[in-house]
């Protein structure tokens, strides 16, 4: 939990070590094991995720936003990345295509992780 609400945190930049100074920690080892080595149910995460956006964002007017934003990437390392016409960039790149959000007057947060594969 510490670590989704720092990922919910205002931190300027969300990288390991910001990370790891918002929720208290004094190296980001924590969160490198949770993310590379742990074993975890990501259902329940994201579930987590879900009611703790629903607590400290939920108004009667939310809205689920669905957004095919394409967010250009460099180099291998990234999953789902193809080459395809992007709005964003205004060209042809490698991209990957995201999300879906959860917006209210409190603020907003991508709530869907799962990689969806496109092809065009």
């Amino acid at each position: 939990m510490s670590y989704l609400k720092g990922l919910l945190g205002r931190a300027e930049r969300k990288n390991g070590w910001q990370l790891a100074e918002r929720i208290g920690e004094s190296t980001p080892g924590g969160a490198q094991y949770l993310l590379g080595r742990a074993k975890w149910n990501t259902d329940a995460v994201r579930e987590v995720l879900r009611l703790h956006l629903v607590q400290q964002l939920g108004t009667r007017d939310a809205v689920l936003v669905v957004d095919e934003t394409g967010f250009v990437k460099k180099g291998e390392q990234s999953a789902s990345v193809q080459r395809q016409y992007s709005g964003t960039a205004g060209r042809i790149e490698s991209i990957q295509i995201g999300g879906l959000c959860y917006a209210g007057h409190g603020g907003g947060a991508v709530i869907d992780c799962e990689l969806y594969m496109l092809r065009v």
